[in-house]
């Protein structure tokens, strides 16, 4: 519920703030040469001549933006207060010395994604180490169904928003090219107009092509870096919770076969 409120706010703002600097800031009479705003004076009055498609793919690129911001800060947050390498340190060594209530405070510490489902495995396993009637291979598989149930929690907060900005990529470019078309329209019917060609609305349509053929790659460019980025950024967190799990795993196993 909260991500789709929050999706639905972040494209109604880009829209709205798209619509008022384009309308307001790049439609400005001071950024043409003429009143007509057919001629630009700069770079500003050049995006104008883009055309509306102009509106939508700056509201794409505040929305790419918007959520590469989002996934870094998010990402930041699922590495925890601290070091990881430190952390999961810390985490051994309190397991080698059999002192689970140290490590599950490590994991209070240091919060994030790993050690949340760090803490999901060391209390399953602390409240089933009391319980005398399972053998320590059943009490094993209990804290791996653990691990597994807050892994299916996490997970999904880590990948959250990666496929919007591949969508954000590839609808960028799509839109470009209907915006490079449609100018490419406008310059050809200014050419094939009665008597001598329009230079002006030549022009328009030329600089519409253009500005939305740049707007569009623009888009495409940044969905894509930061697509790839933090799939990486993702899988890297996902093998360190592997890693980190089956090392637990293999200490508790230890752990519980010197205790039988």
């Amino acid at each position: 519920m909260k991500q789709s409120v929050f999706m639905t706010v972040v494209i109604v703002v880009s829209l709205v703030v798209s619509a008022i600097i384009f309308y307001y800031v790049f439609g400005s009479e001071v950024n043409f040469k003429t009143p007509e705003r057919h001629v630009p004076a700069n770079l500003m009055g050049a995006v104008f001549l883009g055309g509306p498609i102009v509106v939508v793919l700056m509201a794409l690129s505040i929305m790419v933006i918007t959520f590469t911001i989002e996934r870094q800060l998010s990402l930041s947050k699922a590495k925890g207060r601290g070091p990881i390498e430190t952390f999961l340190k810390k985490i051994q060594t309190s397991l080698l010395d059999g002192n689970i209530d140290e490590a599950i405070g490590e994991c209070d510490k240091q919060r994030g994604s790993i050690a949340n489902i760090l803490k999901q495995g060391l209390e399953r396993f602390q409240v089933l180490s009391a319980d005398n009637k399972l053998e320590a291979e059943e009490k094993l598989q209990e804290v791996q169904s653990a691990i597994e149930e807050a892994m299916m929690l996490e997970v999904p907060l880590l990948e959250r928003n990666l496929v919007v900005l591949s969508t954000i990529a590839s609808v960028s470019v799509l839109i470009g090219l209907f915006g490079t078309v449609v100018g490419m329209i406008r310059a050809f019917q200014a050419l094939a107009a009665a008597g001598t060609p329009n230079a002006a609305e030549l022009s328009s349509g030329i600089s519409e092509a253009l500005i939305n053929t740049a707007g569009g790659l623009f888009g495409a460019i940044v969905g894509t870096i930061s697509y790839n980025y933090f799939v990486t950024k993702v899988g890297n967190i996902t093998y360190m919770i592997d890693e980190a799990t089956y090392n637990m795993l293999q200490i508790l196993s230890i752990k519980g076969k010197k205790t039988a």
